[in-house]
């Protein structure tokens, strides 16, 4: 960790506010300073950086992330992987997140009770490098719900643990937070790539929702929720839940519950997962037939719907699509800001306040924001993203990657990188 004055640089603050030119001084962990240009700041003891007009912003956050889901083709396959590589994999995938600028994960699930957890306290050892992270669950379900393949003749794993009924539930949510978990994930309605129950489906009954949320909450833990169906969006908002994802098939009512809840929870519509099985699952078996039969483009379609009406409604929406899976493999996703501009309406400033300080504030932290006092999780841009936010999909154009204070990329290394490929 070192002091720094990062000079000559046009400013995205994270509020969705136009880039302005300026500089920035950190010092420790913390952002000092923040000032016009012209400021001719004062930084003695400080290392200088010439941004030559990059564009320095929050580091984004991964409002649905998954960095034990490994490429896993079926749910089964997540399971399948004994759990000393799975580990090994998770912890790469923390890695190449925050090699794609991803400076914290707020999981929405774990593959297994402990990955998460154990990849969180290395990164916050220092002994592995990595973004900030909120450790999740797995998927807490009912049987016969999303996460549960086991059959009567075969036991089967998958990113599940299931629970019958409130006390069930209550012992799983406190065996999770007993092993050191932040989030509690639950599954209250089905979805469309598993059988029986299907995304329309609301499985979870509302006793057990309770009894999740009470005690999650009696622990000081956030809820997330797998919510497709009306019903279930419902559900999850009169019961207290926290961060309520999918939402695609929600009704009026739902609505206005989000939006009368709007200060208290987020939403994401995980809408990564949903655009590459429409649009690029063929190979993965997801041809124009199956994608047909699974009803994946009126999801697509009630998606984009549900949230261009939340971003009206003023509801917090983090971006986050699933990430994980063979069909959208994890790097790929700062793909979402596109997403929300192209589907949802979004600006493109408006997406990437979505991916920063929406993201910070539901991660719980001093972060999200070109903010004096707040943490020092940063990045140069080599472009403007608020006219293009497909430029936050190309690593080559992150100068400069800073999490706490500390250098992951450092503008010199990215510098003598770029200058090697041209020469090239």
């Amino acid at each position: 960790m070192a002091d720094v004055h990062i000079r000559n640089a046009m400013i995205f603050d994270g509020s969705g506010a136009p880039l302005r030119p300026g500089e920035v001084i950190v010092r420790g962990n913390r952002i000092r300073t923040v000032a016009a240009a012209g400021a001719n700041l004062e930084a003695p003891g400080c290392e200088t950086i010439d941004a030559q007009g990059m564009t320095l912003m929050p580091g984004m956050v991964e409002g649905h992330a998954h960095p034990s889901f490994c490429g896993a083709r079926a749910t089964t396959d997540l399971g399948d992987i004994p759990p000393e590589e799975h580990l090994l994999a998770t912890l790469r995938n923390a890695t190449l997140l925050l090699d794609h600028g991803f400076t914290s994960l707020y999981s929405a699930a774990s593959a297994k009770v402990r990955l998460d957890i154990v990849t969180r306290n290395e990164i916050d050892s220092g002994r592995w490098p990595g973004p900030r992270l909120r450790a999740s669950t797995p998927e807490i379900t009912v049987t016969g719900g999303l996460g549960d393949e086991t059959r009567m003749h075969q036991t089967r794993s998958s990113f599940g643990l299931v629970a019958d009924g409130p006390d069930e539930i209550r012992k799983t949510v406190r065996l999770c937070i007993r092993e050191g978990t932040d989030n509690v994930k639950i599954n209250i309605s089905g979805d469309d790539f598993v059988n029986p129950a299907k995304g329309a489906m609301t499985v979870m009954s509302e006793a057990e929702v309770r009894a999740a949320v009470e005690t999650a909450h009696d622990f000081d833990c956030r809820v997330n929720c797998h919510a497709r169906a009306g019903l279930s969006v419902r559900r999850a908002v009169q019961c207290g839940v926290d961060v309520i994802y999918h939402c695609e098939w929600t009704d009026a009512q739902g609505l206005d519950l989000l939006e009368a809840a709007k200060d208290r929870i987020f939403a994401g519509p995980a809408i990564g997962l949903i655009w590459n099985t429409v649009h690029e699952g063929e190979a993965f078996g997801f041809t124009p037939e199956v994608v047909a039969n699974l009803g994946m483009q009126r999801t697509l379609d009630l998606a984009a719907k549900t949230y261009s009406e939340l971003r009206k409604r003023g509801v917090r929406v983090v971006i986050g699509g699933d990430y994980g899976f063979a069909w959208t493999p994890q790097g790929t996703n700062a793909r979402d800001l596109e997403h929300f501009v192209n589907l949802f309406g979004y600006t493109p400033a408006e997406a990437l306040s979505c991916a920063t300080r929406i993201g910070g504030q539901m991660m719980g932290c001093e972060i999200g924001e070109v903010r004096e006092g707040y943490l020092a999780d940063l990045l140069l841009v080599d472009g403007d993203p608020t006219r293009d936010v497909r430029i936050m999909q190309d690593r080559d154009r992150l100068a400069m990657i800073m999490k706490d204070g500390a250098f992951h990329k450092h503008p010199a290394t990215a510098s003598r990188r770029r200058a090697a490929t041209a020469a090239e």
